[in-house]
């Protein structure tokens, strides 16, 4: 046993995440009231994890996810084949009108003074339909899995959701894999999923199953309910404040071995400061800090647990793995796009000090 955890040697899959995917339109530095044009980026925090670690770490990785039939599907399902992610679907079909449809984040990149903005359209979403039963998770789980994963984004999208999470990770209990769980607290999708004492009340539950936790003291606040002190008290590099609560999480759930987060301070949309830190077994540790010129700010954080949890599943020790998904986490936001461009052999060299000096 390693890191606290029991995490197996082989499986069909070393990784399955479950969680909606979603399309992103991305009009660069043009705010959406003045848009005339935008990208498409296939994503969800969930997914994205699957993605990185496929395409980037060579891992084998698979997404349990709702696909509805129709051409915005299609689009999100060519980007799951081009990522390498296994797909396990449960299918809708499209009434051609109103739905059963693939969410829609809408979201600028801002630039120097001026934030990006994310909002949605998430309207008859499909994946808000699952529920406990969709998947046959004995056939998911057959050929053996090392690592399940899921987040808080899922788990505020209805009332059947965190149902399906729980049965989930239930499952991948019982087939020997480590679970972990992103808090992603997002009030805007929990304000309209039953508000904050639903959040922590569904949180908590599904915590009670978790091995691995990834979120920041403002996701253990209002995600687990956990008191600390006030988030903006202190600056956001500043590790003791998340520290300080570990104890209290773990006192609550003695079964999580480990709880990472990556640390941020914004000086402008496109300047920040970036670190990471994690608990693991009892010893903290903590990245380096660097700078980080930001080109798409999207999924940074996914980048960070997708490196770290490719650490853990390749054996390496607790700094190294914490400095993967910092190096992995800064290289993504120098990338268009919610998931990774990086190859293994860039994070690599960024983790062990590399330089942006040209390569010839």
């Amino acid at each position: 046993m390693k890191y606290g955890l029991s995490i197996p040697q082989s499986g069909a899959l070393d990784f399955i995440s479950l969680g909606a995917l979603v399309h992103r339109l991305d009009p660069g530095r043009v705010p959406f009231r003045k848009a005339t044009q935008c990208q498409i980026h296939v994503s969800g925090g969930e997914f994205n994890c699957a993605a990185n670690l496929s395409d980037c770490f060579g891992l084998q990785t698979g997404i349990v996810t709702a696909m509805v039939d129709y051409p915005i599907g299609d689009l999100i399902a060519e980007r799951v084949r081009a990522m390498g992610v296994m797909p396990f679907y449960k299918r809708f079909a499209h009434n051609g009108v109103t739905g059963p449809n693939m969410a829609t984040v809408y979201s600028d990149r801002g630039f120097g003074i001026r934030p990006p903005v994310v909002f949605y359209n998430r309207s008859n979403e499909a994946a808000a339909l699952l529920k406990p039963g969709d998947f046959d998770w004995k056939s998911i789980f057959a050929g053996g899995a090392r690592w399940f994963h899921s987040g808080g984004i899922f788990a505020a999208l209805s009332k059947t959701t965190s149902e399906v999470i729980i049965e989930g990770m239930k499952a991948a209990k019982a087939a020997g894999a480590v679970v972990s769980f992103d808090l992603n607290y997002r009030e805007k999708l929990w304000k309209i999923s039953g508000g904050a004492e639903r959040a922590v009340e569904v949180v908590r539950r599904i915590v009670e199953n978790v091995d691995v936790l990834v979120g920041n003291e403002e996701d253990l606040q209002k995600g687990l309910g956990i008191p600390g002190p006030e988030v903006a008290a202190k600056s956001k590099l500043d590790p003791s404040t998340f520290f300080s609560m570990i104890e209290q999480v773990v006192k609550q759930y003695p079964h999580v071995k480990v709880v990472a987060t990556t640390l941020r301070e914004v000086h402008s949309t496109n300047r920040h400061s970036w670190s990471a830190v994690a608990w693991i077994d009892g010893k903290t540790f903590v990245a380096p800090t660097c700078e980080l010129d930001v080109y798409d700010r999207v999924g940074g954080g996914d980048g960070f647990a997708s490196g770290f949890f490719y650490g853990l599943l390749t054996g390496e020790p607790e700094e190294e793995a914490v400095k993967l998904g910092w190096a992995h986490g800064a290289l993504l936001t120098s990338f268009p796009g919610d998931t990774t461009m990086a190859s293994v052999d860039l994070v690599r060299a960024f983790a062990k000090g590399g330089s942006a000096r040209i390569q010839r």
